[in-house]
């Protein structure tokens, strides 16, 4: 207890708001300023207790493992137990790699599962209940790093996040408004009341102590105890008294893997991203060489010519992403080719600033001899100079809706992000195809993107987002706000974002923030313009090491996304 109470005066002393503001030597209006740490999260309580790991002497990987758990805590939406995730991380020496702990489709699932009897897909059943739950790898994820590289124990990394669930977390308005929002269908889809269909109110204080046992028994018997555990155990039964199909053989054969990230230069930065089940790292790749012949910093930011020439090249790179892209260890992906010069440069041939090019015009590249908007991103960079950007999530709000009560969490609805029926959307409009078919023991194709940006061969930028689809736009937008615009972090953090995926055909902007001329001159070039849909854009929470070595955190404005560096 007494550490307990030493570390929060600690992280207390060393905290900011992202309200709050630095002016630095460059004079820029900056976000918050670490001289040797930093982490941004979506919840305050999740960043501050992942620097609290920092403070004890702990590293990122501590500080990872911490972040997760307690954003599993604070921020039912998206963090989890019953999830998985991407890892990128960069050691202080320039090591580089990546770890895949998304979810994976049960040994009894099949290719059509979601089709009525007529073959047509029924999207209720892949997005809401117990067949939309994907083996669940968060448990696995932590683990997988914390033996790897972990340098505390974890039951001492695990001490602030029980004490969080025992103790409660403040809801905050924008929870308030969440829960509001799903509070009946949380009761239609669990047929009764749980914890979370409560009636709360912002400054109301929630406590979770299922889930605070469930983190009791992990610290004590580590991953084995989600897998094969009691945990496991109950986990199986709820999901089988309700019909799903996951087994205990499902979750005690999860593991996570390693893997190489994507790494793409652009303009003279390394961009590292994630790797396939990811489709981030390849897709954000292809944009930016898309982009890269094109003076944008003379065009200017969210110009004319701007927006079209990254509309273009993402509308390409989406359709490429349908066709090619699924889980690396079921299909072949052709990654060398997809980013390479040549290929991509071809790819934007037929654009002209003269008019749009309609999507029905555009397919996915011919490659010789040959495929959630409820997210959350969390970036740490530790006195040591090591960094870890990482993506986690459920897929929809709360996932599946499914509550495990004697458990404390929420289960995912990954499953929705496999191809119900090839050319049929997902929930987020996306289409896919054979290579992100159904089949048992599969990990579905994703958008997360965790980054981490090089400059000169050193650590330049350590970004990601929540978003669904418009995750890999967010983080590509963020990127040339920095490295084309020269915005500060919290800058090109806040700054207005669009978005185009190829299907539907429409150029997504944020309401009110793009001038009304700048809209009609889209149109009159034949771009579809939707600012009527106010679903935000990503929340990106990123950190940029400045000039004079020390760090600056962007967490993004649009919702409770906290920086706290020291």
């Amino acid at each position: 207890m007494k550490r307990l109470l030493l570390l929060a005066f600690l992280a207390l002393q060393f905290s900011c708001k992202t309200s709050e503001t630095h002016k630095v030597e460059d004079q820029k209006i900056r976000g918050e300023i670490g001289e040797h740490a930093m982490v941004v999260s979506a919840r305050e309580e999740a960043s501050k207790i992942g620097l609290s790991m920092l403070l004890q002497g702990g590293n990122a990987f501590d500080a990872m493992v911490a972040t997760e758990m307690a954003l599993a805590v604070s921020y039912p939406f998206a963090g989890n137990l019953g999830g998985g995730g991407f890892m990128v991380y960069r050691k202080a020496n320039g090591e580089t790699g990546a770890l895949d702990y998304r979810e994976k489709a049960p040994l009894k699932a099949s290719r059509n599962m979601y089709l009525d009897e007529e073959g047509n897909a029924v999207p209720e059943r892949s997005q809401v209940g117990e067949l939309a739950v994907g083996v669940p790898g968060t448990v696995a994820g932590i683990f997988a790093v914390h033996e790897k590289f972990g340098s505390l124990p974890m039951e001492q990394i695990l001490e602030p996040v029980i004490a969080l669930a025992q103790n409660g977390f403040v809801i905050s308005e924008n929870q308030q408004k969440t829960l509001e929002a799903y509070q009946e269908m949380f009761i239609k889809v669990n047929k009764d009341t749980i914890l979370f269909a409560g009636n709360f109110s912002a400054g109301d204080t929630l406590r979770n102590v299922q889930l605070a046992r469930t983190l009791e028994r992990l610290a004590q018997n580590g991953k084995k105890e989600f897998y094969e555990g009691k945990t496991a155990e109950i986990l199986v039964d709820y999901l089988k008294e309700r019909g799903g199909i996951i087994s205990l053989e499902d979750l005690s054969s999860y593991e996570a893997v390693w893997r190489k990230p994507i790494e793409i230069d652009y303009q003279g930065y390394s961009v590292i991203s994630m790797s396939p089940p990811s489709s981030g790292g390849i897709v954000m790749g292809q944009i930016l060489k898309m982009i890269e012949p094109y003076d944008i910093e003379k065009f200017g930011h969210n110009s004319l010519k701007t927006i079209q020439v990254i509309t273009e090249a993402e509308r390409r790179a989406y359709a490429d992403r349908s066709f090619y892209l699924g889980d690396p260890d079921f299909v072949d992906i052709p990654t060398q080719f997809l980013t390479s010069v040549e290929y991509l440069h071809n790819r934007m041939k037929d654009f002209t600033f003269e008019h749009a090019t309609p999507s029905s015009e555009i397919d996915h590249g011919n490659i010789p001899g040959y495929e959630s908007m409820e997210t959350t991103h969390y970036s740490i960079v530790d006195q040591q100079g090591n960094a870890v950007s990482v993506t986690t999530t459920l897929n929809g709000a709360y996932g599946s809706k499914l509550y495990v009560e004697e458990l404390g969490f929420f289960l995912n609805n990954e499953m929705d992000d496999f191809s119900a029926k090839p050319g049929e959307p997902n929930m987020f409009g996306l289409l896919g195809a054979e290579a992100n078919a159904i089949e048992p023991g599969k990990r579905m194709l994703s958008s997360m993107t965790p980054t981490i940006v090089e400059k000169d061969g050193k650590l330049f930028m350590v970004l990601g987002s929540p978003g669904g689809s418009t995750i890999i736009t967010s983080v590509m937008q963020t990127i040339l706000n920095v490295v084309e615009f020269d915005m500060g972090m919290q800058e090109a953090v806040n700054a207005p974002r669009f978005h185009h995926q190829w299907y539907p055909d429409e150029v997504v902007f944020e309401p009110k923030l793009f001038d009304k001329e700048l809209l009609d001159s889209l149109r009159s070039k034949g771009y579809q313009v939707n600012e009527r849909n106010s679903r935000i854009l990503g929340k990106v929470d990123a950190i940029l090491r400045l000039p004079n070595g020390s760090l600056e955190g962007g967490a993004d404005r649009r919702g409770d996304d906290t920086a706290v560096g020291y």
